[in-house]
């Protein structure tokens, strides 16, 4: 194996677990988001002999990851199926599974770019201004796509009284 596959391969078997939990909140589907993974490392394989800031690889990863997800959505293939919300009273609390599974279906019905600004933001912990430039738009727009999905899923889960909060950062 060249050095070149070497790092490569390294830098897989350190990231890609991450980039899985990521897209999975993303797309909501584990055999997608194993497919979205592999494509946005695909992606950076292709590139990865140009690549000289190798500190900055997370994030490169993560918006040709974003994108992926985004053209994807466009390319509309691809149809959702909205499955029911479970019953409210066998919710055990914020940290159960039930509640997790709510989240996320919640969490699916958002539109697919407020969705990637509230992963980015809430899930990857990352600032306005980052979130801006991985989706190339302005920290104005990251602003509102957030407070347009957390209204949403404070919309979708209010009914539910499942006990989930969304706080506003």
């Amino acid at each position: 194996m060249s050095d070149r596959d070497e790092a490569f391969a390294e830098y897989f078997a350190a990231r890609s677990d991450a980039m899985r939990g990521t897209a999975y909140l993303l797309c909501g589907d584990w055999h997608r988001a194993e497919d979205l993974v592999q494509t946005a490392f695909v992606k950076l394989y292709r590139v990865w002999n140009r690549i000289s800031r190798h500190e900055v690889l997370d994030s490169y990863v993560r918006q040709i990851l974003i994108r992926t997800f985004l053209d994807e959505r466009r390319r509309g293939w691809w149809r959702r199926e909205r499955v029911g919300v479970g019953n409210a009273e066998q919710m055990a609390g914020p940290d159960s599974p039930e509640s997790r599974l709510v989240l996320l279906q919640a969490l699916a019905s958002v539109a697919p770019r407020q969705r990637a600004v509230l992963v980015l933001r809430y899930w990857e912990d990352l600032s306005i201004e980052d979130v801006a430039a991985l989706l190339e738009c302005s920290p104005g727009t990251v602003k509102s796509q957030a407070a347009r999905g957390l209204d949403t899923l404070r919309g979708l889960l209010a009914p539910t009284d499942s006990g989930i909060e969304m706080g506003k950062r």
